[in-house]
């Protein structure tokens, strides 16, 4: 009897299965990696491009700013519902819809020519974006046991940050040696290249030919889960689903903001070009890469020395929020420098902040409520970007400064867990019925 049948075997008599020899479904992971990454590069384009699209069109803030609002509204809209898309199409079709969507609308930025043309694009881009999630949940539910896909989804999600320090580095030499709309088609080819990756290689595990019995089989062990979904009219009514949410709602749109306001700010503040705000807006993402992993590994070690999740969740919460005070004072920091570490300093607690904030529907849920509870939060923290959006737009506009914008963002992380706190003090397990 050769290994994967020995494997199969161990699982039909409840043994329990040792580690395969197939590692198949790691190249899945990097692809999933590589479309999270090309994800971030296309959403972020705006905002590395705002000081070149603002002086060719002559945009106010608020312009900007309502071109952002379609892109947000469009990934709220679509968060709530592709993930029913994927479910009914599988991965791989799933997934390649939503990478065709957002690879067009991406493209057609090059296009575009003035306000309406942005926002039309933003919107099919954060349409065809929100799938990106969903999509790359599903696969890895189809092709991981339930003890590797926290790993697994911890992989492909560090793809964000990779595409969110790429872009600064790539964006500005395009638009130096060609133009920015040339940008926009050069870095479109990045979409394309995965879809043809993703069609040649991606299959479910069981209809895969490259994945041994041995492999299949660890894919498999599982029992299979009968836990029916909890609809939304009876987690909207529990308190420990608005804790999460309006956690979502107070800290995503700070993130928003880092993402589509830093380049320009970085570039007004300092007096840089294109040729010199690539690097320090880079480090700013490479140092909240490191706040990412920082922030999950405390609060599992504190859980690991036999503190609750609740302390472990919620000290590592507010340890953050307090390392995001000092961007408050972001604006007054002369030198450029300074300014990276206090800002990217901000964005790395924004990250383990968050790593914690998206454990609490798994901590307290359960397994049948864990997704919708996800949904409704990604939903909630998109609207109050919309609002954020407006808000600096308007702000701007009208004080030509980001101090209080700054202040906001000082603030929003304290008052979130405080939020967290008050509606659901001991992050106590709920008990919903199905029925």
């Amino acid at each position: 009897m050769d290994a994967g049948s020995r494997n199969v075997t161990a699982q039909a008599q409840g043994a329990p299965l040792r580690a395969p020899v197939g590692r198949y479904r790691w190249l899945i992971v990097g692809l999933l990696f590589a479309a999270t990454a090309v994800n971030y590069v296309d959403r972020q384009m705006i905002g590395v491009l705002k000081p070149t699209l603002e002086a060719e069109f002559h945009w106010s803030e608020s312009d900007f700013a309502g071109i952002i609002f379609w892109f947000q509204l469009a990934y709220a809209l679509g968060y709530l519902s592709f993930g029913k898309v994927v479910d009914a199409l599988g991965a791989r079709l799933g997934y390649a819809i939503a990478i065709v969507i957002w690879t067009i609308s991406h493209v057609a930025h090059g296009f575009a020519g003035g306000v309406v043309s942005f926002a039309v694009a933003r919107f099919g881009l954060g349409i065809g974006e929100s799938g990106n999630f969903p999509a790359g949940i599903r696969a890895v539910t189809d092709w991981f046991p339930q003890k590797e896909r926290a790993l697994a989804i911890g992989l492909f999600n560090a793809g964000a940050n990779v595409g969110a320090i790429l872009t600064p580095l790539i964006v500005p030499l395009l638009v130096l040696w060609f133009d920015w709309r040339m940008a926009f088609f050069v870095t479109g080819i990045f979409g394309v290249a995965w879809l043809a990756a993703w069609w040649a290689i991606y299959r479910h595990p069981s209809e895969h030919g490259r994945v041994s019995a041995e492999e299949l089989a660890w894919i498999q062990q599982d029992p299979a889960d009968p836990v029916e979904k909890i609809g939304w009219g009876r987690l909207l009514v529990v308190r420990e689903t608005w804790a999460y949410a309006l956690g979502k709602f107070l800290i995503d749109p700070i993130w928003w903001f880092f993402l589509f306001w830093l380049p320009g700010y970085l570039f007004e503040r300092y007096d840089l070009d294109l040729k010199s705000f690539g690097l320090p807006l880079a480090a700013i993402y490479l140092i909240s890469d490191i706040g990412s992993i920082a922030g999950g590994w405390l609060s599992s070690r504190l859980i690991k020395a036999g503190r609750t999740p609740n302390f472990a969740r919620k000290t590592t919460m507010l340890i953050c929020a307090l390392c995001v005070l000092p961007i408050w004072f972001a604006q007054s920091i002369e030198s450029v420098w300074g300014a990276v570490l206090v800002i990217g300093l901000a964005t790395a607690a924004h990250q383990a902040f968050s790593a914690n904030l998206y454990t609490l529907p798994s901590d307290v849920f359960p397994r049948g409520a864990v997704g919708s509870v996800v949904g409704i939060g990604g939903t909630v923290g998109a609207l109050g970007g919309m609002g954020m959006a407006l808000f600096a737009g308007y702000i701007l506009d009208a004080t030509h400064s980001y101090e209080v914008l700054f202040a906001i963002c000082a603030s929003a992380y304290l008052i979130a867990l405080l939020v967290v706190h008050l509606l659901s003090p001991r992050l106590a397990p709920v008990r919903i019925s199905a029925g």
